[in-house]
């Protein structure tokens, strides 16, 4: 927001020197255009940061993955991460890096698993290989102060991270006569 801030405040002021002083005209065929794209800058990042969404939820890929009759399944993150956008809540999903083979056979990258989960790029994120998923999952949760939707229980991470774990609820589900529940 600060750029584009700084661009407009300096694109007016060069606009009104160059239409105060009659030596410096010839640049208000530069800052009259700049003042203008600094303003269209400057309402896009405005509306952008107004439609931020504020309630968090992170989903721990991995975990879900399982959760249909312990058979690895995207559609089964598909369907968690419908349910928690209509519940009013905004999904980012963390997997582990052995996520592709479990599904298809082969690695899959972040931006081939938000094709499948109908999610933007920056809403899906593959744990780099030989780090686990779990760590990422509570720092994100952390970080943006998200609701952690899983069935783990992160004992292994209760010391690294207490604040995450007293202070959210881990949102538990599964599925009951072949439909989801989610303790919301």
């Amino acid at each position: 927001m600060r750029l584009p801030l700084f661009l407009f405040v300096l694109s007016i002021c060069g606009l009104f020197a160059a239409l105060f002083h009659s030596a410096l005209s010839d640049w208000a065929m530069v800052a009259g255009p700049c003042t203008i794209a600094s303003a269209i800058l400057l309402l896009g990042k405005w509306l952008r940061r107004s439609k931020a969404p504020k309630n968090w939820a992170v989903v721990d890929g991995s975990n879900i993955l399982h959760w249909r009759e312990g058979i690895p399944d995207i559609a089964t993150v598909r369907e968690v991460v419908d349910a928690l956008t209509t519940s009013g809540l905004t999904p980012g999903v963390v997997f582990d890096a052995n996520v592709g083979y479990k599904i298809s056979d082969r690695y899959m990258n972040d931006k081939a698993l938000a094709s499948l989960l109908g999610l933007r790029v920056d809403r899906v994120m593959v744990a780099p290989k030989g780090t686990p998923a779990d760590p990422l999952v509570l720092q994100v949760a952390r970080d943006l102060s998200a609701t952690i939707v899983t069935n783990d229980r992160f004992r292994d991470w209760v010391d690294d991270y207490p604040d995450v774990l007293q202070a959210k609820e881990l949102v538990q589900g599964g599925y009951r006569n072949g439909a989801l529940w989610l303790a919301l």
